[in-house]
């Protein structure tokens, strides 16, 4: 497999406080990360609350970017683009996956799952089509009228998870995607993102909390106090 992040020596380093209410105090969220992830890779990354796990995505999908170190992803070197530029590659290739789906309860699942397209220059048929084949892929294709008031939690997350995927990214962000649901849909969905890891080839970060959750990767990694404190632990691929 191919390397499709490189980070090296990356720290993230937030200041709290104001000078008006006593002066400022910096807080070191990530200390030095090194981490190679590769192509084709499903990654469970997993530590108490607090250690870095979010910062660390955020990272990586460029919603945040370091203090210090330097982060790689298919090819393209983050720390050199320009807020503009780096919006229009996150936009084509990664895909972000929330607890709480995120969806616009005015919107049906069509609709939802076509709004990162109107980020880029597809006519309104090839929209309504990569939708239609998003919403398929995850089992929806009979609920693309549906808004999301009329969905259970475990449908709604399968649109979310149709949203971030109708760009047809290399990368896949997932934080805690299951945390809102019950055992029996939380093993539903993650089927469905191992399925669009083993099936589709999607490259696929997952913060979970969830030792169950982190069964359906193929790496699990651990973070505490904003290091990466265990070897990655690998699994079979069957």
């Amino acid at each position: 497999m191919t390397t499709l992040v490189n980070c090296n020596g990356i720290a993230k380093r937030y200041m709290r406080g104001t000078q008006s209410r006593g002066g400022t105090v910096s807080v070191d969220v990530l200390a030095s990360v090194d981490l190679q992830i590769r192509a084709g890779d499903f990654i469970a990354l997993m530590g108490p609350s607090g250690s870095g796990k979010t910062t660390l995505l955020n990272l990586l999908g460029g919603l945040d970017r370091p203090t210090r170190g330097t982060i790689e992803v298919a090819g393209q070197m983050l720390n050199a683009m320009t807020g503009a530029t780096l919006a229009q590659w996150r936009s084509a290739h990664v895909g972000f996956i929330f607890q709480f789906y995120n969806l616009l309860s005015v919107l049906t699942a069509q609709h939802n799952v076509e709004l990162p397209l109107l980020l880029t220059h597809l006519t309104r048929a090839q929209r309504q089509k990569n939708a239609a084949t998003a919403l398929q892929i995850v089992g929806l294709a009979d609920r693309a009228n549906h808004k999301p008031g009329e969905l259970s939690g475990g449908q709604q997350q399968r649109v979310a998870i149709a949203r971030a995927i109708v760009a047809d990214p290399q990368l896949l962000l997932c934080d805690e995607p299951t945390g809102d649901l019950d055992r029996a849909t939380a093993d539903e969905i993650l089927g469905l993102l191992q399925s669009l890891n083993r099936e589709h080839g999607k490259t696929i970060v997952m913060v979970t909390h969830d030792p169950k959750a982190a069964e359906y990767a193929r790496t699990a990694l651990h973070m505490d106090k904003g290091r990466l404190v265990e070897a990655a632990t690998e699994r079979s691929a069957s």
